[in-house]
């Protein structure tokens, strides 16, 4: 067994390190589609928001001293610093539940997931949050749950993991399956603690913590809950494999395929009762883990699903593959500080990454000329079109053909916050999305506070080459006159990223109104 300082020391490099990297990225690299949407969540706070509750927004807020600092990697601070408390987490918990070693080999299979490392540790998203929140009561149910005494500390840890399972709730709406992890082990292993009044506390201080997002919700038919009912109910067309597929191969990717044949030889060993972790702390982590994993991949089969959305159970089964892993495997074997199957995952995520970041700022494969899908685009040529766009509205303001309040129109939330981040916010010209409420999302409240566009008032509409809406079909019954003002191109390396078809439109017919669920703009 390694020494403990060797594992102190190998720990807090990979900490130094993991940041070093997150960092890197979070300032290198444009927002994506969804970041840069989750920045009007700050820009607009609300108590809560039609996709998600207010978390993500606030903690933006927080990191960016409420949008003073602005860039890229203010925005992913937050993602940033939490991403490492989430590191620390596991291995908190893994020392907790097994020894140092166990933490260590947690923390590097943590961070050798592209799910832990990038979408919850460095892009801003509800996942950031919601894993921070999630692995803190996770290490506070391990300490209370098992205490059959039920004694003072147990009881105030309980209470405690009420409050973190509450704000993990406020960052995503599936961390309620923390609660319902908590319920069945305490239904099946220790029924004592339906005795106790810290278990109606801590679900009582949950349930607070959840009214403003029920509140928001009432005020506006409850619409969040209906929009993510949507997306996961059952289609009229039935079991749909390619769903299926897809969430299978995401959920190896996201948690890299080493980290999945790890946990994968981890549940051969407990099916063959293979004594590596404690009875009390594997029931814990598999009631947690399991429900939600399986749920997700049951609606797979009929609807589309995103394989990040089982990324907080894959932290219990990492959990789980640090103790197998650092269960000794006979009386002469040595344990390595960083055993040979970690070193393999390590390597995989820092290839994808290094990829990923290639291939996102300078384009590497070519995939465009090979006719393939590339969806790097989405965080790439967006600092240029700000930067091109300006001197044309600049230009157009000096010769009286537009005001320099005329705001840009677009037809859904995304490319809206895109073209609100980068082009609205750098010239203080408002975005205004039209569409139904399923297309422009919180946009639909921004119209509101932003203000109805007056009679006569004249607007800007930018249309990308490869999210290509005609204006006429979409604002031609709108407005008197539509004409072309100029094509962008937008580069990464020597290669088009897009082309941006910038239109003006003359002359708003009827004062537009908004407000109405019914009628949220002119555009289906």
């Amino acid at each position: 067994m390694p020494s403990n300082r060797k594992i102190y020391i190998t720990f807090f490099i990979l900490l130094a390190i993991s940041i070093l990297i997150r960092g890197f990225i979070a300032g290198f690299i444009e927002l994506g589609n969804d970041e840069v949407y989750y920045w009007t969540y700050a820009r607009f706070p609300a108590l809560s928001h039609f996709d998600h509750p207010p978390m993500v927004g606030l903690m933006i807020q927080l990191f960016t001293l409420n949008l003073t600092f602005d860039s890229e990697f203010f925005l992913r601070l937050a993602s940033v610093v939490l991403g490492t408390l989430s590191t620390g987490l596991m291995f908190l918990i893994g020392r907790h539940i097994k020894n140092p070693l166990t933490g260590l080999y947690a923390a590097l299979l943590f961070t050798a997931s592209l799910y832990g490392l990038i979408l919850s540790g460095t892009f801003i998203l509800p996942d950031t949050p919601q894993v921070f929140f999630w692995l803190l009561t996770l290490y506070l149910l391990l300490q209370s749950l098992p205490d059959r005494d039920l004694t003072k500390k147990s009881r105030m840890l309980f209470l405690l993991a009420g409050l973190t399972a509450g704000l993990a709730f406020l960052s995503k709406y599936h961390s309620v399956f923390l609660l319902s992890g908590v319920f069945f082990y305490l239904l099946f292993y220790n029924r004592r603690w339906f005795g106790a009044k810290e278990t109606y506390g801590a679900l009582l201080i949950f349930l607070l913590l959840c009214i403003p997002v029920a509140l928001w919700n009432f005020q506006n038919d409850f619409i969040s809950f209906t929009f993510h009912e949507n997306r996961v109910g059952i289609t009229e067309s039935g079991l749909q494999p390619q769903y299926f597929l897809t969430e299978i191969v995401g959920e190896f990717f996201y948690n890299n395929p080493v980290n999945v044949l790890i946990i994968i030889v981890t549940f051969i060993a407990l099916i063959r009762g293979k004594q590596f972790i404690r009875a009390d702390y594997k029931q814990i982590l598999l009631w947690i883990s399991v429900p939600l994993v399986l749920v997700f991949i049951s609606f797979s089969l009929f609807r589309a699903t995103l394989p990040h959305w089982t990324g907080p159970g894959y932290l219990g089964f990492i959990i789980l593959a640090a103790a197998f892993l650092s269960e000794p495997k006979g009386p002469d074997a040595k344990m390595r500080v960083v055993p040979w199957p970690v070193m393999i995952s390590l390597a995989f995520i820092m290839l994808v990454v290094v990829t990923g970041i290639g291939q996102i700022r300078y384009g590497w494969v070519p995939l465009s000329r090979w006719k393939l899908d590339d969806v790097s685009h989405d965080m790439a040529g967006w600092n240029e079109l700000g930067a091109k766009f300006a001197p044309l509205a600049k230009s157009d303001e000096k010769i009286g053909l537009m005001d320099k309040s005329s705001p840009i129109l677009t037809f859904r939330w995304f490319p809206a916050a895109n073209i609100d981040y980068y082009v609205g916010r750098k010239i203080d010209k408002p975005v205004y999305a039209l569409g139904t409420l399923e297309r422009i999302h919180k946009y639909y409240w921004i119209n509101q506070l932003r203000g109805n566009l007056k009679m006569g008032s004249n607007a800007y509409y930018i249309a990308l080459s490869d999210d290509f809406e005609d204006p006429a079909s979409l604002y031609g019954a709108l407005f008197d006159t539509i004409m072309p003002a100029d094509t962008l191109c937008l580069f990464r390396g020597q290669d088009t990223v897009r082309k941006a078809y910038v239109y003006r439109l003359l002359h708003l017919k009827n004062e537009m109104v908004f407000g109405s669920k019914q009628d949220v703009g002119p555009v289906d």
